[in-house]
């Protein structure tokens, strides 16, 4: 998987205001599309949720983890910031090498530990390479293996599901 700006391609990029400034990253209208992304798509947390295998669902599949991780599940920010990222190459290689037309994204909590699985109808097992410093692709399931406590891959009849685990202290 190819990464940029820290693991989260197809990220909208800041818009850029005359004096060159970037635009400030604004809560409000992240908290507001992550709603509506609820709203469209519906809750991982609750149920597979599937989405279309477009390059866009990236940034979908993001904002609904940091609406179920940072706000229904009240985890640390840290914790967010991983899962966002982490999802975000999981999706990214669904879209990019599975052919598949949709996906599903589902989230689960129990003691202790949170778990991220998407779903694709392909039974290609993801593979995770070896990273060089300067290899501009390839990184996404080396980012998955560091950041996540575990991570694996069910085979189904008809796909697979490819997941990782992260613990959590509970408040």
């Amino acid at each position: 998987m190819m990464v940029c700006m820290a693991g989260l391609e197809g990220v909208e990029q800041p818009r850029q205001r005359s004096g060159a400034t970037a635009a400030r990253w604004m809560p409000a209208v992240e908290d507001e599309q992550a709603f509506k992304a609820l709203e469209l798509f519906g809750n991982p947390a609750e149920g597979e949720v599937r989405l279309p295998s477009r390059p866009e669902s990236a940034a979908t599949a993001r904002r609904l983890t940091s609406c179920v991780v940072l706000r229904q599940w009240a985890l640390s920010p840290q914790t967010g910031e991983h899962a966002v990222l982490l999802v975000s190459e999981l999706v990214g290689n669904a879209v990019r090498h599975t052919g598949a037309r949709i996906f599903g994204l589902r989230m689960l909590r129990r003691r202790g530990w949170i778990r991220v699985e998407v779903r694709d109808p392909s039974r290609g097992l993801p593979c995770l390479m070896p990273v060089q410093e300067m290899d501009i692709s390839g990184r996404g399931l080396f980012l998955v293996d560091k950041l996540s406590d575990r991570w694996g891959v069910d085979l189904l009849p008809r796909g697979k599901t490819t997941w990782f685990e992260m613990r959590v202290s509970e408040r």
